[in-house]
């Protein structure tokens, strides 16, 4: 496990100590909840609030890069609420398959959890660019309530990803802005070369206005499906 320094947007390790038998880690308590359950609970849920959420996940993925860490399991489980209270900031855990990195270095383990595994993965040949893929999936998940590529079977999931084909006909997303949409593309671009950096992904149009992101409420339905998916 690869620990990255302190942050306000990455829990913290108060304490480790070791027995005969294992480590055992003190983290920082975080009583506000899962990011789905808070989300689900919300009367109200936007584009404005998924671009909140997808901001401060893609400054953890930029905080790991520069620290030359690679997170490898990013998915909305291992995202929670410091406190109950509605201003509570969003903090990363579970650093257990993180790794560290050099540039321009490759990893072959296939490790992560399926709906989050960019195709190179697979492929068994990848870097940092994977974090930046897993957040996509958040994303578009956040906007319409499922995954990207889904299938009944892990070895489905896998073969959707490598086809790499992203809905965008279904609800809500005739009603989800262009910029949204063209962010969740770039991110979820297969070649990891061309795919974006942390960095211009927080330069993107749709994250750099955050504060201007359409506040129209995205629908029952979403929320409904947020629920049985994280249920």
């Amino acid at each position: 496990m690869r620990h990255p320094p302190k942050s306000s947007i990455i829990v913290s390790l108060r304490e480790a100590c070791e027995d005969d038998n294992a480590v055992h880690l003190v983290m920082e308590l975080c009583e506000g909840g899962e990011l789905f359950d808070r989300i689900v609970a919300r009367g109200h849920y936007s584009e404005r609030a998924a671009a909140g959420v997808t901001k401060t996940i893609v400054e953890v993925v930029q905080l790991c890069h520069m620290h030359g860490v690679i997170h490898r399991d990013l998915k909305p489980e291992n995202f929670l609420f410091a406190h109950k209270k509605e201003n509570s900031p969003l903090k990363a855990i579970d650093f257990g398959l993180s790794i560290f990195f050099k540039p321009g270095e490759r990893f072959s383990e296939i490790v992560g959890s399926p709906y989050y595994m960019a195709p190179e993965v697979l492929k068994r040949n990848y870097g940092p660019e994977i974090d930046i893929w897993s957040a996509g999936v958040i994303l578009y998940i956040l906007l319409c309530g499922v995954p990207p590529f889904w299938a009944e079977t892990e070895q489905g999931v896998a073969q959707a990803i490598l086809r790499g084909n992203i809905d965008f006909k279904r609800e809500p997303w005739p009603n989800v802005s262009e910029n949204a949409k063209d962010l969740v593309r770039r991110m979820l671009e297969p070649d990891p070369k061309r795919r974006l950096t942390a960095k211009q992904v927080l330069e993107h149009p749709w994250l750099q206005n955050v504060k201007k992101a359409p506040n129209v409420p995205l629908g029952d339905v979403v929320k409904s499906r947020l629920k049985q998916f994280s249920g």
